[in-house]
């Protein structure tokens, strides 16, 4: 037991943790089983969320991508779902004990943006309407100075894969000031860190660029931007990446991306990613973590083994239950307890969302022990 009252145990190099869900399910983590699954999985589906969203126009066929947050004393979950059309727009959902009786809101909370949306004052109006006319995805809750500030990824309707990422702020979830577009370029999966650094603020970015099969080219990078003021930017995006893969035998060597926002912890910032390798039936997509130094977030040490690989666990349907993508996790979101306990909201196969528990510590052990060159992908231990 440590002075922090953690159970502690080692066999042999492997660290255990024990952990808890939020309805007292209880597990243990270690470096050969880095996140545990609540066997109960998925926790929401569109079937629950057709069982709200009750018109035709508004029933869905996916629920996953969820960006997470303690909102006052309940967990909520900000989730992407495809309506049967095919545009995507953004639904609320909250818990008490973030893993089960989830209540959904009566409608859609953010949908693509109309001249009729809440703007701070210089957004244009109309090239917002454009730039999110084929729907908005995969929020992310940053949770900054006291306020919700939401990412999210904006596609266009008519140009094939114009996506800019937009921030929206928000106190509750449901009412959202829209200041449109981070960037004026291509642009995927940014997050905030959830404090100024050396008196700036801090973002992770992803660029977004068309290659072969849609793999290519910077989705392979991981950029730092930095602005005085996060509402307004302006983002200044290094050139260099602090984060790159598509070379070498990785579980991310196709595509890599920030996930959940960053989270303070003793051992850094907590940066659970996603990363893509190509196979011959498919592009699975895996779940890594990555530790920021808490004085200058370029300095990054990455685990070379994945925290969670796709299973059939991962998305239980009915037979005649509609699948998006195949072998995929994905997670927007993650809530850090005080005891270092890690609930992670993740997606299976694009489909519905699930929930998982993980410790800081053993992730930290990842990195440190099992670590690869952040640029190169060079492992950086004897196998």
């Amino acid at each position: 037991m440590t002075r922090d009252g953690r159970t502690r145990a080692t066999v042999g190099a492997v660290t255990t943790r024990d952990v808890c869900f939020g309805d007292a399910t209880t597990g243990a983590v270690s470096l050969d089983r880095p996140v545990l699954r609540h066997p109960a999985n998925p926790i929401l589906t569109a079937r629950q969320v057709n069982a709200v969203w009750r018109e035709p126009h508004l029933q869905v066929v996916t629920v996953h991508n969820a960006g997470a947050a303690r909102l006052a004393d309940r967990t909520a979950l900000l989730f992407r779902s495809h309506l049967r059309c095919g545009i995507s727009v953004l639904g609320l959902a909250v818990s008490a004990d973030g893993v089960t009786d989830w209540t959904v809101h009566p409608r859609p909370v953010l949908s693509p943006a109309t001249e009729r949306d809440v703007c701070v004052d210089g957004v244009d109006r109309r090239h917002l309407v454009d730039t999110e006319s084929g729907g908005v995805e995969d929020a992310r809750i940053n949770p900054v100075e006291g306020t919700f500030a939401v990412t999210y990824s904006a596609y266009h309707a008519g140009i094939r894969n114009r996506v800019r990422v937009s921030l929206a702020l928000t106190d509750d979830l449901t009412t959202f000031t829209r200041h449109g577009p981070m960037l004026d370029r291509d642009m995927r999966n940014v997050v905030v860190f959830p404090e100024r650094i050396g008196g700036r603020y801090v973002g992770l970015f992803r660029p977004n660029d068309v290659g072969p099969g849609d793999i290519g080219g910077v989705y392979t990078q991981v950029r730092i931007g930095y602005a005085d003021d996060f509402r307004t930017g302006p983002w200044e995006v290094a050139d260099e990446p602090v984060l790159r893969t598509g070379v070498g035998p990785s579980a991310f060597s196709d595509k890599i991306g920030p996930g959940a926002p960053p989270v303070r912890t003793p051992h850094g910032w907590l940066n659970v990613f996603h990363g893509v390798r190509a196979t011959m039936d498919g592009n699975p997509y895996v779940l890594g973590v990555a530790l920021h130094d808490l004085d200058d977030p370029s300095v990054v040490r990455v685990s070379s083994i994945p925290i969670l690989f796709p299973s059939r666990a991962d998305c239980r349907v009915p037979d005649t239950d509609y699948v998006h993508v195949p072998n995929v996790v994905f997670s927007c979101g993650l809530v850090r307890e005080a005891d270092g306990t890690v609930v992670v909201y993740y997606a299976g196969n694009d489909t519905v969302m699930n929930v998982a528990v993980t410790h800081e510590d053993v992730l930290a052990d990842l990195c440190l022990r099992y670590g690869q060159d952040p640029l190169t992908g060079r492992l950086l231990y004897p196998v």
